[in-house]
């Protein structure tokens, strides 16, 4: 059975926005990252939050960093499925993704890039994801998420200029044994499973495994065929050993897969789009195949006075992506892109333990981290256009195949980093850190015809990249609850070559940003509230856009077109009013425009604003649980969520206009059985969050593709 939502379109309201406002700013009232782990249902303070986003742990509300950390018990009362879908709370944070294909794109501050070269980059349990094909994936016992925003080169080297996702694993238990089995279904004929299973396999090894399948239907009919076509369907899994020999030893062994199996995009003519939202006319049904696996070895010593951290990571990714590339109903061009890329990664870190510090003075003590790290990576790519007769040229009556490109590229890189915290007296703390980054890219590249209408064009290249990332903070404790910090660090995003270009556009040089920052962490009303404030201003300088090739329709290539500069403020509010009830809020403002005299396909586009940044972002929302009696409980969480508007091009000649979504969910939980439904963008806002310039083959220039629609379902949990 299918449910059925309304097609027509529903007039945004301020209301939602006004009541959740309301609640966040009343004083009675604050939501927590609540439900945390291994609290007391009567605790009415907020527990404390360890991150990694210094690499050691620390407390989030004492790190001179801005970072948002969504907890294990968040991601299941949010019902998070994918990366993306936890960044809701996250100020001045943007994922751009399809609706099919999950292929997610972040951007930080207004700091973003291709997938390929991202400028936020992923890692999972410690392991960077260098390709958002492996970045974008289904999520199974995750521990935490966290969104650190800010260039973290100076920690993580390359394309950290934006900020660093962390995505941490949930750790087997070596005491008791666990399961649970979920099983959602919604509208558009949605339905998953997942099988989470944890415990010891003997008093020292912990065993975890967790399993899934999802599929559901897509949101964008093919008026051609009748058929829709941006449908999804994944198999994925996770296993983990947790091994401690001793109390000072432990390993931990994480191997994880992804079999994905996803529709078209959904991309249309973005005037139609507007027009007639989740209708396409396609005279082809593309598909994309998609394989990932990976394997984690995280062995670590904790010693009287030096920790030592090994991560090593293996990851390999394949796709075959096949689709319309004229999104039109017109049999004109095809394309067939096949890639795949296997990466190997490790780090070794020492750090002065935790309980442990180097004390220099009576009054001062040193905590310290350094490392080594190196990586390599063979990606290979095969992309066939394939073109109708007369497209090309009046004079190619026939089809014509171009690979553009086949070809491979081969890169490694090593890096050496160090990082030292001052703490003075208990009250300053100065920390500085430098990375110097040192990578390789060599490429082999072809384009050409089948049948040879025209010379092949051959890249044979190589080039060495070399960059020395600082960063430096300085913080003041005026109390047990209030730190000031201000902070300043240099992030860098590498260079490379493109597998199709125009001429002379074969190589794009590293980018940079310097990033200035002062902020305000706040624990007030008990340990009831925190409150987070931070301003910053980003330089940037060489900055790398994803440009359309002159007359080659659907090609694109990387570019440095200038500068730009971002500045903006963020806000975050997480409290608690009572045992079960918290409330949360956070807003950021994002000013990013290009820099005099920056060029971008042969047009000077100075004082534009930079593609795909709202101008503002802001999200509220109220959760709450209540015992009615033993064993019975019954929940329920609300949260209204605005982008505010965006360009859609370096140009800004098209863009969309501001939107709000609003989600919700609740449930009753009976001793190990958990029932709730769930409902997201209950309003079901009509937005359009993705689209590009596609000169010569979309009428109004531009292709865009729909935002998700209402959605809504209901769910099953039994656990032990």
């Amino acid at each position: 059975m299918r449910f059925v939502v309304s097609p027509h379109r529903v007039r945004q309201s301020c209301v939602p926005i006004g009541i959740a406002v309301a609640l966040v700013v009343c004083p009675s009232w604050t939501i927590a990252q609540s439900g945390q782990s291994g609290q007391a249902p009567n605790r009415v303070e907020l527990p404390e939050v360890t991150v990694t986003a210094v690499k050691e742990p620390a407390t989030i509300q004492k790190l001179p960093v801005s970072v948002t950390a969504i907890t294990a018990s968040m991601l299941m009362q949010m019902g998070v499925r994918i990366v993306s879908d936890a960044a809701l709370l996250t100020p001045n944070t943007v994922f751009t993704e399809f609706t099919a294909r999950k292929l997610s794109n972040a951007r930080f501050r207004g700091i973003g890039s291709s997938p390929a070269n991202p400028a936020v980059a992923t890692f999972l349990d410690g392991v960077p994801q260098l390709n958002a094909s492996t970045s974008s994936i289904e999520l199974l016992d995750v521990d935490q998420i966290e969104f650190v925003r800010g260039p973290q080169s100076a920690l993580y080297g390359r394309n950290t200029l934006g900020g660093v996702v962390n995505v941490i694993s949930t750790r087997p238990s070596l005491t008791t044994w666990t399961g649970r089995l979920t099983a959602p279904l919604g509208n558009y004929r949605a339905r998953d499973i997942r099988a989470e299973l944890s415990g010891p396999l003997a008093p020292t090894l912990g065993f975890g495994l967790a399993i899934g399948h999802g599929e559901r239907d897509g949101f964008t009919t093919n008026q051609v065929t009748g058929h829709t076509i941006d449908d999804r369907s994944a198999t994925f899994g996770k296993a983990q050993l947790f091994w401690t020999p001793t109390p000072q030893w432990e390993t931990r062994l994480i191997v994880s897969a992804e079999r994905s199996r996803d529709g078209d995009y959904a991309l249309s003519d973005l005037g139609g789009l507007r027009s007639a939202p989740f209708s396409v006319a396609r005279d082809f049904e593309g598909r994309q195949d998609r394989n990932v696996t990976s394997a984690t070895i995280v062995t670590r010593r904790e010693g009287p006075a030096i920790s030592v951290t090994s991560t090593s990571g293996f990851v390999r990714w394949t796709t075959q992506d096949v689709t319309d590339l004229d999104y039109s109903p017109a049999p004109l061009i095809t394309r067939d892109n096949a890639e795949k890329a296997r990466q190997l990664s490790q780090e070794v870190r020492f750090a002065s333990a935790a309980a442990a510090p180097v004390r220099l003075s009576t009054s001062t003590t040193l905590a310290w981290q350094a490392g080594v790290f190196g990586f390599t990576q063979k990606y290979e790519q095969d992309a066939v256009n394939t073109f109708a007769p007369f497209l090309i040229s009046q004079f190619v009556p026939f089809p014509v195949s171009q690979h553009s490109p086949q070809g491979t590229i081969d890169e490694s890189g090593l890096a050496v980093f160090g990082h030292a915290t001052f703490s003075m007296n208990d009250t300053v703390d100065i920390t500085v850190g430098v990375r110097a980054d040192r990578e390789q890219k060599t490429a082999s590249l072809r384009t050409f015809f089948e049948p040879q209408i025209a010379p092949t064009c051959t890249t044979d290249a190589e080039n060495t990249w070399a960059n020395v990332s600082p960063s430096a903070s300085l913080s003041y404790r005026a109390g047990p609850d209030t730190m000031t910090y201000v902070a300043v660090s240099r992030g860098f995003k590498a260079g490379g070559f493109n597998p199709t270009a125009p001429p002379s556009g074969d190589t794009y040089d590293e980018e940079h940003t310097w990033n200035s920052e002062v902020g305000v962490k706040t624990t007030w009303a008990d340990g009831r509230v925190w409150t987070n404030v931070a301003a910053f201003h980003i330089d940037w300088s060489d900055l790398q856009l994803n440009l359309p090739i002159p007359n080659a329709p659907g090609q694109f290539y990387i570019s440095n077109v200038g500068g730009a500069t971002s500045r903006g403020v963020e806000f975050e509010l997480t409290a608690r009013a009572g045992a079960g009830i918290d409330l949360f809020g956070s807003f950021g403002y994002t000013r990013a425009r290009f820099s005099s005299g920056s060029v971008s396909s042969g047009a000077d586009v100075s004082n534009n604003d930079i593609p795909f940044t709202p101008d503002y972002t802001a999200a509220a929302g109220i959760q709450f649980s209540r015992a009615l009696r033993e064993a019975v409980q019954v929940f329920g969480r609300g949260e209204v969520v605005r982008h505010g508007a965006i360009q859609y091009d370096d140009g800004n000649t098209a863009g969309e206009a501001a939107y709000t979504m609003v989600n919700l969910r609740g449930g009753v939980q009976m001793r190990a059985v958990t029932v709730e439904g769930w409902i997201r963008n209950a309003f079901d806002a009509r937005y359009i969050p993705t689209a590009f310039a596609y000169p010569g083959l979309a009428p109004s220039g531009f292709v865009g593709e729909s935002g998700r629609p209402r959605t809504f379902g209901v769910s099953l949990s039994v656990g032990f």
